[in-house]
């Protein structure tokens, strides 16, 4: 097994030694960090079906997100002078009223495996701050979490001021969160929902296509 493969199987096993170890000598060895990056990339694939499987749980979800942070951490500024770009741009929070990170960071290591440019503005957003980023940012792509019944409204306000902005052709906006469902979804105006971070990955890979 090459060590691309084992780095991969590693990510995917949630073996945080053995992976760091791997990039480590593969690094001294002159592999491509591109070609790390991409297993990493395919290692949580691997560990998102197996999450979709119920093989794995949501501390395995975060987890893998730790260990492909810590990677990420060494390879990413290699990449620097080349390498593939984003294939899209996602603005992401949680909304305002609602300070719950665990989901939200889990779909943000998720997205960036899938190689989207990630912006994170974090817990507690106000409407404006999206708004404000998207048109910096240019992203085609919105992300709203909440895990309490009140981030509903946020995410409708948030949602109508991407309207207001004249943004709202140009976006489009995914929620998620532990009571979001298809009703809240229709109410807030998004375009769609999940409570599934590899879903969510498919929904902006569809997006972007």
């Amino acid at each position: 097994m090459d060590k691309c493969e084992a780095l991969r199987k590693a990510l995917a096993d949630l073996d945080e030694d053995q992976a760091l170890s791997l990039v480590k000598d593969a690094l001294a060895e002159g592999t491509s960090p591109l070609d790390l990056l991409k297993a990493c990339q395919d290692g949580m694939a691997d560990v998102g079906k197996r999450f979709e499987e119920q093989e794995y749980f949501v501390s395995d979800l975060m987890m893998s997100g730790e260990i492909f942070t810590a990677i990420s951490g060494t390879l990413t500024p290699l990449l620097k002078v080349g390498g593939n770009a984003a294939i899209g741009t996602v603005v992401m929070g949680t909304v305002k009223g609602d300070i719950h990170n665990i989901g939200k960071d889990i779909v943000v290591n998720m997205l960036k495996a899938a190689n989207f440019d990630v912006i994170d503005l974090g817990v507690d957003v106000p409407p404006q701050k999206f708004i404000d980023s998207l048109k910096q940012s240019g992203a085609s792509v919105l992300a709203l979490s909440g895990l309490l019944t009140l981030a509903f409204d946020s995410m409708k306000e948030t949602i109508d001021l991407v309207a207001a902005a004249g943004l709202r052709d140009q976006v489009k906006i995914m929620i998620g969160g532990g009571p979001v469902d298809g009703n809240v979804c229709r109410i807030v105006g998004a375009d769609n929902w999940s409570n599934d971070a590899q879903k969510a990955v498919r929904f902006a890979q569809d997006w972007v296509a």
